[in-house]
């Protein structure tokens, strides 16, 4: 006995044969017309299942976030353009406002990435080892 929900012993007894749920509209329905042969149709579209995820779908979801984050900066830096003084050991810097902060939230997240690329390195290592050690048996 098959479990599948496209098995024909699932369907109704009003339903024609063939014509189950997922396998689109009926022949005789006039707003949706049926203008693929029988049987041409991917598996994936016939169980309205769609596309799947791709690698460039997420780049591109990606781009679009990255874009709309930009301009958000963007924003954010021209409505802050108030001088301020940096004092940094000997040096003194006259930036505006925004670009301080952007500059403090780079130095931030660059920190963040040494630190979890050491990580990562750390958690490789003791992978690798454990991977000998388990060979050797």
């Amino acid at each position: 006995m098959s479990t599948t929900p496209d098995d024909p012993s699932n369907f109704p007894p009003d339903v024609p044969a063939g014509r189950g749920p997922g396998t689109g509209a009926a022949p005789t329905d006039p707003t949706q017309p049926d203008t693929s042969p029988a049987g041409t149709e991917h598996p994936d579209v016939a169980r309205r299942k769609g596309i799947k995820h791709t690698r460039v779908g997420a780049t591109w979801t990606g781009l679009v976030i990255g874009i709309i984050v930009l301009v958000l900066l963007l924003v954010f830096i021209l409505q802050n353009l108030d001088s301020v003084t940096l004092e940094l050991f000997a040096w003194d810097f006259t930036l505006p406002l925004g670009v301080t902060l952007l500059f403090a939230a780079i130095a931030g997240a660059v920190i963040m990435a040494l630190a979890g690329g050491v990580r990562i390195i750390q958690i490789r290592r003791a992978a690798n080892r454990q991977r000998r050690l388990n060979s050797n048996f």
